[in-house]
């Protein structure tokens, strides 16, 4: 999806983020921030999460959300004390087994401090008590949780935990999950991974959902409400859990004719990217008025918005190829969202090339023909756009065009084995750019780095000749069939 926030007080912030020196107090705070310069408050510092636990009770008719979570973490630091994200309304919070102190500082950090500080390397298990309605809670102005007509969605980026769980929220601290949800009979409740077991007792019905591969944060989702679920496995073995809400009205044929393709794109996709990554996959289409996809890792979230004008398995196509690019290999801080958003929109350029609805040559022709050299299109930088510009439409086909330049620079056999490649050389990690751009030159045997500065960092129009066999900047160029749907995207990841 795709909004974007700038924290008040962002330079303030970046202070604050500095690393404390050797010679300082052996115990200190962690940081209220991870670090990253597009968003200094999100994430935390001193510790480093591997698995959250999260057990919850949901009651539709009133947006109340009761939860435990359940962290484990080791400290990066001494710390006296350190911050998780959240929103809600916190009861207890223990460190440890021991009740540790908490407070609320800025606009989303809960402070915790430990009944004994604690060294760097120790092992901790951290347990948080709350409860709320998330629907009343915002920050820095927005919700990112979603209110349906029998539940509600938690799905957005680059953020959408602090409405639900506790948690270090940024990409680059990844993490397990196991997500046990209790809402009413006749109510379901969908997360990501594989639907572990269910059970019901006295009026209510629990869900247990597992992702047993590291995560991030903003992936992660919660749906709550009265869904048609349907399952599979794809050709090539993997299982496929879609759902609908029932009353999506007109839009739900052609929901369910695009998403209902997931297992089949999934295995297309394969062939480009590599074996599948996760344990199953899928999509949902809630009743929300919102107008984006998210790729929330394994099952996707799509407004029905995205189907109000037909079918479109394009834009099923850019969610699924983030779970390559963007949710198995993950950014390492924001300004490498190039990695997510140019990758997934070049894989809707070949799968209109499978179609026949225009190469992908063709549409990184149309996409340069269509922007003159003064348009500030071009003045967007892929490669570190500002939080400003992070979910621009020049990260996307811009970003894509830059795709096909380096394909024609080093030819097909080398671009495609990079394509399958990089999912494997960081499987379930963080990359950036730079490491894009060396492991392409490992590849292709070939220096690159003027590529990639004239596509992803200047502030202008390449030359005609850096584009290769693209076409000159006066030249008209035929629309390709396929551009409208892909277009459409570009909504869709509006912000």
């Amino acid at each position: 999806m795709h909004r974007r926030i700038i924290a008040p007080g962002a330079l303030a912030a970046a202070s604050l983020l500095l690393a404390i020196p050797a010679s300082a107090a052996s115990w200190s705070p962690g940081a209220p921030g991870i670090g990253d310069p597009y968003y200094p408050y999100y994430g935390n510092g001193g510790y480093d999460v591997s698995h959250y636990d999260l057990r919850l009770q949901y009651q539709p008719k009133t947006d109340e959300l009761q939860g435990t979570a359940t962290i484990l973490a080791k400290t990066t630091e001494d710390l006296s004390s350190f911050d998780l994200d959240f929103l809600l309304d916190v009861g207890e919070v223990r460190v440890n087994g021991a009740k540790a102190a908490f407070t609320t500082s800025g606009q989303h950090e809960l402070v915790v401090t430990p009944k004994q500080p604690i060294a760097a390397g120790t092992p901790i298990t951290v347990v948080v008590r709350y409860s709320g309605v998330p629907s009343t809670k915002s920050a820095y102005g927005f919700t990112t949780w979603h209110r349906t007509p029998d539940g509600a969605v938690a799905a957005d980026e680059p953020e959408a935990a602090w409405w639900w769980y506790p948690s270090n929220d940024h990409p680059s601290d990844k993490a397990t999950y196991d997500v046990s949800v209790a809402v009413p009979d006749g109510t379901q409740a969908i997360s990501n991974g594989t639907l572990q077991s269910t059970s019901s007792k006295l009026g209510w019905t629990r869900y247990n959902w597992r992702q047993d591969k590291p995560q991030a944060t903003y992936l992660t989702t919660l749906a709550l409400g009265r869904f048609d679920i349907t399952t599979g496995t794809s050709d090539g073995g993997v299982p496929v859990v879609n759902a609908y809400s029932r009353d999506l009205g007109g839009n739900d044929g052609a929901a369910r004719a695009s998403v209902e393709r997931t297992g089949e794109l999934v295995d297309w996709l394969s062939g480009y990217f590599g074996p599948y990554p996760f344990a199953s996959a899928g999509g949902y289409v809630p009743n929300t008025t919102t107008g984006y996809a998210l790729e929330t890792q394994t099952r996707v979230y799509y407004s029905p918005k995205q189907f109000a004008s037909g079918s479109n398995t394009s834009v099923v196509v850019h969610e699924l190829a983030h779970q390559w690019y963007g949710d198995d290999v993950s950014l390492k801080r924001w300004k490498d969202i190039w990695i997510n958003e140019g990758f997934a929109r070049y894989a809707q350029w070949l799968w209109s090339e499978h179609e026949g609805e225009g190469t992908a040559q063709e549409l990184a022709d149309y996409v340069y023909a269509s922007h003159p050299a003064e348009d500030a299109f071009w003045k967007v930088a892929p490669g570190d756009p500002g939080a400003d510009g992070q979910f621009d439409a020049a990260v996307y086909d811009r970003g894509a065009a830059a795709i096909q330049a380096l394909r024609n620079e080093i030819g097909d056999r080398a671009f495609f084995a990079i394509l399958k490649g990089w999912p494997e050389k960081h499987a379930y990690g963080n990359a950036s750019v730079a490491d894009f751009q060396r492991y392409a030159e490992q590849v292709s045997g070939k220096r690159l780095s003027g590529l990639f500065d004239t596509w992803l960092f200047q502030p202008s129009k390449p030359a005609a000749a850096a584009a290769r066999s693209l076409v000159k900047s006066a030249e008209v160029v035929a629309q390709p069939k396929s551009w409208k749907r892909i277009e459409a995207t570009n909504d869709v990841h509006g912000h």
